[in-house]
């Protein structure tokens, strides 16, 4: 694709050279350049691309995109057969080249945007489920991982991906015939422009929570709130969660939009009613295709309610039968988010990834609102990371959850003894009953032979990862897998 094509859809455009050459690939990783290529240089956080254009400029790179203001251009020696490009923003610059260059793909399917603090990743994972038990052909991109019909094609490292692995995947989805596209939308990814370009036909928002107020984050609620109201900039369809502050300000801030509620306690255009939940499931009346009926879920919890009427505003939207959302809903399970594992025993364990504070005081308080039993928490803390957290989540959990197993995590470089003294510091300070069990597996076991029935076992912290990284080498540790050869050895011994 030539120069000029490229370009479309951007203002504020200097050009020095060729606009009719042509680009054999976009990129914004010095490192990947090739000849033909065109390198956008972006200005982040940890690392300035501009640094790089002489580099660029050595492989061949027959277009350059920098950020006006950002590089001496007398510096740069740009040879003539090498086209400069100046743009205000070159983050903006890469989503809409990137659009370009890939054919707009968003515009052949269905785009559905999904933003708030909480709630995206579940949300996602209903509105995929329910669309696929309709025969739809779907993509998602999230927190979690990216999927293509049904198929896991990769972990992701960030919630919303770099605006050019955005249309790449877009692209690839496409090709393989998606119909729908489910996306978790970051405030980071509105306000650094990643999702520029993209086509959403419908937007969600779940819920505000002060949370990412940072230097490179937010730098208030007040940056945080119209950060996620981008998204809506962009879409003239939404949903809204109305029991939420920020969410009843949306409607009269998009007056023009086609704006459709849901909520428990406000009235709203979706609306859930004796609500019944319990250690395995959720259940709740609401009004489907006309009739009022009663939908479970199979995640347990009053967020969970939220999530699903997310979900199903969305599948209304796009007429999906009122039995097929039903179906999906009881099914639906998210790797690693209050996640129900299916045992032999029938003990209510449940795989989240709470690993900060905030997290895992959220998930115990959660369950400790339902459960009729003990809760009882397995919990460790990650090696190099934020060693502060540690006596705080001990804490927590001595608070707050009847028994605690003290265990490790992902202890990377550091001795699993050591983090685990640290949580102890604050875990004493608690009347809470605990026991250190420094291997994970065991004190899973432990867990499982203290439990009945009416209890919940919460194995916080992995989620979804399937490894545990100990001294720089990840080994195999899916906790799904880990409980039910537990749960089978158990049985065996019992025979």
């Amino acid at each position: 694709m030539n120069i000029k094509s490229l370009l479309v859809g951007l203002e504020g455009v200097k050009v020095m050279g060729d606009l009719d050459k042509e680009v054999r690939q976009i990129q914004n990783d010095s490192r990947k350049v090739e000849t033909g290529d065109m390198f956008i240089a972006i200005k982040g956080f940890v690392s300035d691309g501009h640094k790089y254009i002489g580099d660029v400029i050595k492989k061949g790179a027959t277009a350059i995109m920098i950020q006006e203001g950002c590089v001496d251009l007398k510096s740069l020696q740009i040879p003539q057969d090498t086209t400069l490009i100046i743009l205000p923003d070159t983050r903006r610059g890469l989503a809409i080249v990137s659009t370009n260059f890939y054919g707009n793909p968003s515009s052949k399917f269905k785009l559905i945007g999904v933003t708030g603090t909480k709630g995206k990743t579940t949300t996602t994972f209903m509105i995929k489920e329910i669309l696929e038990r309709a025969g739809k052909k779907v993509g998602l991109l999230g927190t979690i991982a990216t999927y293509i019909n049904g198929r896991r094609l990769s972990d992701s490292d960030r919630t919303t991906p770099e605006s050019i692995e955005i249309q790449k995947m877009f692209k690839k989805m496409l090709d393989e015939g998606v119909e729908y596209v489910v996306m978790e939308v970051s405030s980071q990814s509105l306000k650094l422009h990643r999702v520029d370009g993209c086509q959403f036909n419908l937007c969600v928002f779940t819920n505000l929570s002060e949370d990412h107020i940072s230097e490179k984050e937010h730098p208030d609620m007040k940056d945080y709130f119209e950060s996620k109201m981008k998204l809506f900039e962009m879409c003239k369809t939404g949903i809204v969660n109305i029991d939420d502050l920020y969410g009843t300000k949306i409607p009269k801030l998009f007056p023009d939009s086609n704006i459709t509620t849901y909520g428990i306690d406000n009235s709203a255009n979706l609306l859930a009613k004796d609500i019944t939940i319990t250690n395995s499931y959720v259940d709740f009346r609401v009004r489907l295709s006309n009739r009022n009926e009663r939908v479970k879920v199979g995640i347990p919890g009053r967020f969970s309610v939220y999530n699903s009427l997310a979900a199903i505003s969305v599948a209304q939207k796009f007429g999906i039968d009122s039995e097929v959302i039903k179906e999906a809903l009881l099914e639906v399970r998210v790797p690693g988010r209050s996640e129900l594992v299916d045992n032999k025993l029938e003990l209510p364990i449940m795989i989240d990834y709470a690993h900060s504070p905030e997290s895992l005081q959220n998930i115990l308080l959660a369950v400790k609102s339902y459960t009729r039993g003990k809760v009882i928490s397995v919990f460790g803390c990650g090696g190099d990371r934020d060693t502060g957290k540690r006596p705080i989540m001990g804490e927590i959990s001595g608070k707050i959850a009847d028994f605690t197993f003290v265990t490790s995590d992902n202890p990377r470089t550091e001795k699993p003894e050591s983090i685990i003294k640290q949580i102890e510091e604050g875990i004493k300070k608690t009347k809470g009953k605990y026991k250190v069990v420094v291997d994970r597996t065991e004190a899973i076991e432990e867990a499982i032979k203290m439990a009945t029935k009416r209890d919940i076992i919460v194995l916080a912290g992995k989620g979804h990862e399937p490894y545990q990284e100990i001294n720089g080498v990840k080994y195999d540790y899916d906790e799904r897998i880990i409980v039910r050869e537990i749960i089978e050895k158990i049985i065996e011994a019992k025979k």
